[in-house]
């Protein structure tokens, strides 16, 4: 099983998704963080996770409209840097704004999913999206054992 990064301002929203991974088995470690920076930090190995261990997630769930930074600007940080922007990054977002769809894409987006309201449909969408990018999709090759990409 592969690591999933959910990058959710929403505990409830958070809280459903990975309630959805886990019970469908699809991953063994899903880490969670509240915000871009915390996005960043956790994918740049700095901070609060400088010691985090080396190698990629298998996929970045990242919500679109989060405090700090939002998702466009960890998406486009991410797209950005060689070392990382060949992680699959699927925008989970309540947005279904047409503007909001067309600039993630623009960005490089892997996928655009919009949260259902309702709780069944949301489990059974997170449940899809985590069967695929964790369990389907043949993810990009390791980084180099000691690689880090740091902008800062």
């Amino acid at each position: 099983m592969k690591q999933i990064l959910l990058a959710e301002d929403s505990d409830r929203d958070a809280e459903l998704t990975i309630r959805a991974l886990v019970k469908h088995s699809l991953v063994n470690n899903i880490q969670r963080v509240r915000d871009g920076v915390e996005a960043l930090d956790y994918l740049y190995r700095r901070g609060q996770f400088s010691g985090r261990l080396a190698g990629d997630p298998a996929v970045v769930l990242l919500d679109l409209k989060m405090p700090r930074v939002d998702g466009l600007e960890v998406l486009g940080q991410i797209r950005s840097d060689p070392q990382l922007k060949l992680i699959p990054v699927v925008m989970l977002t309540s947005s279904p704004q047409d503007q909001d769809v067309r600039r993630s894409y623009e960005l490089g987006a892997s996928a655009y999913v919009v949260k259902p309201v309702d709780f069944d449909e949301f489990v059974q969408a997170v449940k899809l999206v985590g069967m695929f990018w964790a369990s389907i999709n043949q993810p990009p090759p390791a980084r180099p054992p000691g690689a880090k990409s740091d902008p800062s």
